[in-house]
């Protein structure tokens, strides 16, 4: 499956780039109890809510790839949206979410 946005990265090329030197800021933009029932190692979470609060410990990572996840991707396509009107040029958001992480990367990630 492949990604139908163009600001979105597939499950598979986030798992690429994670297993290199170079791993990118990833930021689960979920809320806590969406976290709390799963989540993936080596995230940032910063809730959708907080996104614009928390910018400035965010803009060390602007010239970076900055993934985004949520629960199916529509969020993290909102926060991505914001994140390069902010002037985060290559920030993406995780295709499918990490439902989709689950199914085609990691079953250990439980679904809801």
């Amino acid at each position: 499956m492949s990604t139908s946005h163009p600001w979105e990265i597939t499950p598979d090329e986030l798992r690429t780039l994670r297993e290199g030197d170079g791993s990118p800021l990833v930021i689960d933009c979920r809320e806590t109890v969406e976290v709390e029932t799963a989540s993936i190692d080596r995230t940032s979470h910063v809730p959708m809510g907080e996104i614009k609060s928390r910018l400035p410990e965010l803009e060390a990572h602007a010239d970076d790839l900055v993934v985004v996840l949520c629960h199916h991707g529509m969020r993290s396509l909102q926060v991505v949206g914001f994140l390069r009107e902010q002037g985060f040029a290559d920030a993406r958001s995780l295709a499918g979410g990490i439902d989709r992480w689950s199914i085609e990367i990691d079953g250990s990630v439980p679904r809801y």
